[in-house]
């Protein structure tokens, strides 16, 4: 009996130790660092991309994962070396991944596959890129956003009038579909002329009010209708206008939204604007990138929405949503 006692004690003692260890198993618990890329870090819509980022990182945290977003990009719209500089960074740094809004959709391809191939995949929001090196593409329906405003434009002119086009700035591919939607729907209106459309507002408001008063300066005494393609671009022409006392008395379409744009339609002196949702596609890209970690299903391409917003329907729900949106919660 003692012999057997002997033997049965070790053995159940391994038993109760097999049953301890499976109860004190590790978790699948996974961190990943993800590196957001913005064009840019002045703008209100780049913010809004921030805060969405940092949000989809906070519910994918709580969800059991431990996630870190790193937010970095160039001061300017315009400084492509600046931002692939960042790319690289990031690609040597080693982070998990990369959700990206490049300023240039052929200058940020060589990164961007230089990152894959060193097994930094990439997620591609707001502006296309000219790579099937990428997860996916998550942003807005650009084509329709101008689309959008050219019906509006036709309607604020009942189908006549003098129309320009300001123009953001070369390589830059969500602005490109927003200006040719623009271009390819006011032809249901053959007669609204088109007066300028090969001027660039470039990074700025400040280059783009410069630009503005020039085309001011040209066509301002028999111009009806204005279309500006971006938020920058958008800002200089508002100013432009409203130092010469034509805000208001010219039929002016913009895209993007901020305080000053709202307050501008809510005094006329801005007609409509194309709102995107900026925070909804910042969630989108983190929570795409990470899926796609986890070996989750993703789709190649991710339409995050687009409205157009007028002083008679900024008062909805979902306007005010996108108008509105928590920034200070997620951005402490």
């Amino acid at each position: 009996m003692k012999m057997m006692n002997r033997i049965l004690i070790p053995v159940l003692l391994a038993i109760v130790a097999v049953g301890c260890a499976k109860v004190q198993a590790p978790t699948d618990k996974k961190k990943f660092t993800i590196a957001v890329i913005p064009k840019g870090t002045t703008h209100e819509f780049w913010k809004s991309i921030h805060a969405g980022s940092n949000k989809a990182a906070q519910e994918l945290t709580a969800e059991g994962n431990e996630i870190e977003v790193i937010w970095k990009g160039p001061l300017r719209e315009d400084d492509r070396e600046q931002q692939i500089q960042v790319v690289e960074g990031f690609t040597t740094q080693g982070v998990n991944g990369i959700v990206l809004a490049p300023l240039d959709n052929r200058a940020l391809v060589r990164p961007v596959t230089e990152a894959q191939r060193a097994g930094v995949p990439t997620v591609i929001i707001d502006s296309g890129l000219e790579s099937d090196d990428i997860v996916s593409f998550v942003a807005t329906d650009n084509r329709k956003g101008g689309s959008l405003a050219a019906e509006r434009m036709g309607q604020l002119l009942n189908g006549k009038g003098k129309v320009l086009l300001l123009r953001y700035a070369e390589g830059s591919a969500s602005t490109t579909e927003r200006e040719e939607g623009f271009l390819e729907t006011i032809k249901k209106f053959p007669d609204i002329q088109l007066v300028s459309t090969d001027q660039y507002a470039g990074a700025t408001r400040e280059t783009a009010k410069r630009a503005s008063e020039n085309l001011l300066n040209r066509f301002g005494d028999e111009v009806q209708g204005i279309f500006t393609p971006n938020e920058s671009s958008t800002a200089g022409m508002l100013s432009a206008l409203e130092d010469i006392g034509k805000a208001g008395k010219v039929s002016f379409v913009g895209f993007d939204v901020s305080q000053n744009f709202i307050d501008a339609i809510n005094k006329d002196r801005l007609h409509g604007i194309v709102v995107q949702n900026p925070f909804n596609m910042g969630y989108l890209g983190v929570k795409t990138m990470v899926d796609s970690l986890l070996g989750r299903p993703v789709n190649r391409k991710i339409d995050t929405g687009v409205m157009l917003v007028t002083r008679e329907n900024m008062q909805s729900p979902e306007v005010q949503t996108l108008l509105h949106p928590p920034l200070d919660q997620y951005l402490k």
